[in-house]
């Protein structure tokens, strides 16, 4: 005896070759799988250069930070935050265009003034070398900076004793970009100190003695030790 209340599906049968045909097109193909992953496969990896690029330089803010010998004060004063090299050129004194993201890949030793350049400026520069030369061998590391801010000539007998500086001119908003002076005070009192990645991150006193410059170098040296497999040599 049969029950009257079913009835019989009246729906057409489903051919296997249908069934199949919906099964593969609810997945996505091989293609859109990896067109999807590559793009946050390429972040990953662009991140992960960053990470590794900048990790010396971390790595240095740490040991000069953190890692400091104990009982000692930093004689420089932190730049906060730090401010990164303007996407801008300067000139050589020969009136050439110089990028100045081409001063990146070194520690620099930079101070501020005008083409005049008087007796303090000169200190000041003759400080900067003999500071460098106090470095030894990691002086070919390090850069030292005359950041000429003004149009003024300068003097051809100054330059004898600034072969081995890098001098360039530059105009005073660009310098203010990059460098900050406390308040009540000038960039060229001060002389900065640039790191490899093109960050002004430090400034010390423009005008010190011999102790002063012991205190200078002590607190470059945790910066450059940290760094030392990474930074490049001197120019």
């Amino acid at each position: 005896m049969t029950n009257s209340s079913i009835t019989p599906d009246t729906r057409p049968a489903l051919q296997p070759g249908e069934a199949l045909e919906f099964m593969v097109h609810s997945l996505p193909s091989a293609q859109e799988a990896v067109s999807t992953a590559a793009p946050i496969n390429g972040r990953w990896k662009m991140l992960a250069i960053m990470l590794v690029c900048s990790m010396p330089v971390i790595a240095a803010y740490f040991a000069y930070y953190v890692v400091r010998p104990q009982g000692r004060a930093g004689f420089g004063e932190l730049i906060e935050p730090v401010r990164a090299v303007p996407g801008k050129a300067g000139l050589t004194l020969d009136g050439a265009a110089r990028p100045l993201s081409a001063l990146q890949g070194h520690w620099l030793l930079a101070a501020v003034a005008g083409g005049a350049c008087p007796d303090e400026c000169q200190q000041r520069l003759l400080l900067i070398r003999q500071l460098r030369a106090t470095l030894g061998h990691d002086k070919e590391r390090v850069d030292w900076v005359w950041l000429v801010s003004d149009q003024a000539p300068v003097d051809p007998g100054l330059l004898k004793g600034l072969q081995d500086a890098v001098v360039l001119r530059i105009d005073p908003p660009t310098l203010q970009q990059w460098f900050v002076a406390p308040p009540g005070h000038t960039l060229n009192q001060y002389l900065f100190v640039v790191d490899p990645l093109g960050n002004a991150m430090l400034r010390f006193p423009g005008q010190f003695d011999a102790a002063g410059a012991s205190k200078v170098r002590r607190d470059l040296e945790p910066l450059l030790r940290a760094s030392a497999t990474w930074d490049q040599q001197s120019r």
